[in-house]
């Protein structure tokens, strides 16, 4: 594995400052049951850091007390951990809206055969990443077989409500294949309704576009084939000032499997994490939420790719 931050650090990104937190983005574990080619966690089956009961507790604790609005729950596959279902139903009954950020697959792997029927009962949030409606797509980024049974789960959370008008909301997620940037979504997401309907009768609410970062084993391969500086350049010539109100680092936090924080999922892969006091690093159980308002934001050359064309974040497009 390449590394990518020394090319990554020195930058001329925008300094940025933080804004009221709304998002805890959890982090419960590097373990999935796949293994993308474009995923910037480098996450697969034979990834073993996992999120402890103690270390949950102190993300409940934090917040009860911060009185955040959404809980944004990712890994690897978070439903992996075995903490994943207490965490869910704790926070829902604290009234917090609960985001999962699922690959589908899961919903067939044995011992989750109701987590579907879970999740709907909990009115949990799905961002389901299907990164292509076309199956040869599909298998070019994530494996065979893989997007049958991915649109085998979105009929699956259809039946029970999923996507529908008054049901749970159900997003997919769009990454493009190769050092490129997404198209534009509104466009996109047309062509998405369109194709899974008529391919498999699969509906559901938005689909987000999301730039490939140059991190972990998507950044990785590009140093392999000799394209990370070229994609470097295509996400700087690309960087657009309005969308920096917008970008999600603004009102989110990421905790990482140990409970550290991070101004950001990419910069907690990376390493870089969101110094509070005089340590290196600062836990979840230490946060004041009114220390982080006004921060800087810890930015490196990665950052433009959260800012580059119609922008891109946890939640799609920003501008």
């Amino acid at each position: 594995m390449h590394a990518t931050l020394p090319l990554l650090k020195q930058t001329d990104f925008p300094a940025i400052r933080r804004n009221r937190l709304e998002t805890l983005q959890v982090n419960l574990g590097y373990r999935c049951n796949q293994s993308c080619l474009h995923c910037h966690v480098n996450a697969g089956p034979h990834r073993r850091e996992q999120m402890a009961r103690e270390t949950v507790l102190d993300v409940i604790r934090f917040m009860e007390s911060s009185g955040i609005k959404s809980l944004d729950l990712t890994g690897g596959a978070p439903e992996l951990n075995p903490h994943f279902r207490f965490l869910v139903e704790t926070a829902r009954q604290s009234g917090v809206h609960v985001i999962d950020r699922c690959n589908l697959t899961i919903l067939y792997e044995p011992g989750f055969e109701d987590l579907a029927e879970f999740l709907a009962d909990q009115q949990v949030e799905i961002v389901a990443s299907l990164p292509c409606y076309l199956e040869e797509n599909v298998a070019s980024q994530r494996g065979e077989g893989v997007y049958q049974t991915s649109i085998q789960g979105l009929q699956k959370l259809n039946k029970l409500g999923y996507g529908k008008p008054g049901g749970p909301l159900l997003n997919l997620m769009y990454n493009p294949i190769g050092p490129v940037l997404p198209p534009e979504q509104r466009q996109l997401e047309a062509d998405y309704k369109r194709e899974l309907d008529q391919r498999a009768g699969v509906v559901f609410n938005r689909l987000y576009v999301l730039a490939n970062m140059p991190i972990q084993r998507f950044g990785s391969t590009l140093i392999s084939k000799g394209q990370f500086h070229s994609y470097l350049r295509l996400l700087k010539s690309a960087h657009q000032d309005a969308n920096l109100p917008s970008v999600m680092c603004r009102s989110l936090v990421s905790v990482d499997w140990q409970g550290y924080l991070y101004d950001c999922d990419f910069n907690q892969m990376l390493e870089l994490p969101l110094q509070l006091g005089d340590g290196p690093r600062t836990h979840i159980r230490d946060l004041d939420v009114t220390q982080l308002e006004s921060r800087p934001i810890l930015v490196a050359d990665h950052c433009y790719g959260c800012t580059a064309g119609q922008g891109s974040s946890c939640g799609g497009a920003l501008g």
